[in-house]
């Protein structure tokens, strides 16, 4: 085996450069260490939605309630973002995202634990709070360890851990829920949790933060049209998909009359690996236009979303439509993530802290909608309204998009 060759890393902030040498090879390795730490922190946020009529029925409490799972991480998440984001300041990011890490493997220990829904409500707000933190800082890091050149593709691993544990989480939340319990799989997410902290340790080296770490650059990227397009417009498409998403296992086996066996399962699995699928073909798309590859992704899980509960009890159908809702869906996360980061290339942390917040606080609000359509309308109802949401998301990012796309002046957004 050939020697590794040493890779020196600088990371510009305005006018300063810190330079780090890192051998290529566990550069690279950290790079996966962080999409690892991402993809099992968005899993543990959607696992409950394998498995949420299980813990209703387990805790004596409706799946509306139950439901709650879903949307106390997004609200305390989009209410500790922008909090993470001044209170890590200059912090070494190897140790805000280890400490973090923990924090994961802690939430999720205390709901395998928990012994009512109150409790288990506890450990969904800290993992929450881990959230908030997470995603604020990891996003930024790909070109700190492998150095600029080979950033942008360090950045699209990362984030393909992101995605893919938004569309993972919930086949993940089924099967093993199905094998193990809820219980027990919340405890196999707190040691996944723990051990990819470990692995962090070993891998990352001291990360510098961002210069632009203060309040004001928050309300900066509110301030730039074309951040404040996409912050609209993903907002409203994670509205529309959360509010029914979080209610799918009770559309399949209530609605579809698919039973609570193997077909689910094998459904959902099919729904997170069209995701995975959606968000790695999804690069060159994005790289050619995010807001056309984000409209034309919004309306094509708007029409899916619609469609499921007219297909009734055809299964082949409704499998096809469940499938191809999480390719497409895979590619939505994706392209918010690279909208704002380019729309904002000087202020990326910031930027990072208000999409975070904005995603998590449209879950919340999806789920909670959801939670109140699905306990006095019913399930369709939910799917419907849900894909009229995306919809609306995918015509407001079509025109205003553009438009603040083509007011754009100044350096060019590339990352």
């Amino acid at each position: 085996m050939p020697a590794l060759e040493p890779r020196i890393m600088t990371t510009t902030c305005e006018q300063r450069t810190v330079p780090t040498v890192l051998p290529a090879r566990r550069a690279w390795l950290a790079v996966m260490s962080v999409a690892l730490g991402a993809f099992v922190i968005v899993t543990a946020e959607f696992i409950p939605v394998g498995f949420l009529p299980r813990i209703a029925g387990s805790l004596d409490v409706s799946l509306g309630t139950a439901g709650l799972m879903v949307l106390m991480p997004g609200l305390s998440a989009a209410i500790a973002a922008p909090l993470m984001f001044v209170r890590a300041g200059k912090i070494d990011r190897r140790k805000v995202i280890a400490g973090l890490g923990g924090l994961v493997a802690l939430s999720n220990a205390v709901a395998a634990i928990a012994p009512n829904f109150a409790v288990v409500l506890l450990g969904r707000i800290l993992l929450g709070v881990a959230i908030a933190g997470f995603w604020t800082v990891v996003t930024p890091v790909g070109p700190k360890l492998v150095g600029p050149r080979a950033g942008t593709h360090a950045t699209s691993i990362i984030v393909t851990g992101v995605s893919a544990g938004t569309v993972v989480g919930l086949p993940a939340g089924e099967v093993l829920g199905n094998l193990l319990g809820w219980r027990l799989t919340f405890a196999v997410a707190a040691m996944a949790a723990a051990a990819i902290v470990v692995a962090q340790l070993f891998l990352l080296p001291s990360i510098s933060s961002d210069e632009h770490t203060r309040v004001r650059d928050l309300v900066q990227v509110l301030r730039t049209p074309f951040a404040l397009v996409g912050i609209i417009a993903t907002a409203v498409a994670f509205i529309g998909q959360f509010g029914a998403s979080t209610f799918i296992t009770p559309l399949l086996t209530e609605h579809v009359h698919l039973g609570e066996g193997g077909a689910v399962t094998a459904l959902l699995f099919g729904y997170g690996a069209g995701g995975i699928l959606g968000t790695l073909v999804g690069g060159p798309l994005v790289a050619r236009s995010r807001v056309a590859t984000f409209a034309l992704a919004a309306a094509g899980v708007g029409v899916a979303l619609i469609a499921l509960p007219m297909l009734g009890t055809t299964k082949v159908a409704v499998g096809i439509a469940v499938v191809a809702w999480g390719v497409i869906w895979g590619l939505i996360p994706l392209t918010a993530q690279v909208w704002m980061l380019r729309a904002m290339p000087h202020a990326q942390e910031a930027a990072s802290a208000v999409n975070v917040s904005n995603m998590q606080i449209s879950i919340a609000i999806g789920s909670a909608v959801g939670g109140l359509l699905v306990d006095h309308a019913g399930l369709v109802p939910v799917y419907v309204i849900g894909g009229a949401i995306v919809l609306t998301s995918a015509l407001f990012a079509s025109i205003a998009g553009r438009r603040a796309q083509h007011a754009l002046t100044g350096p060019s957004l590339e990352v």
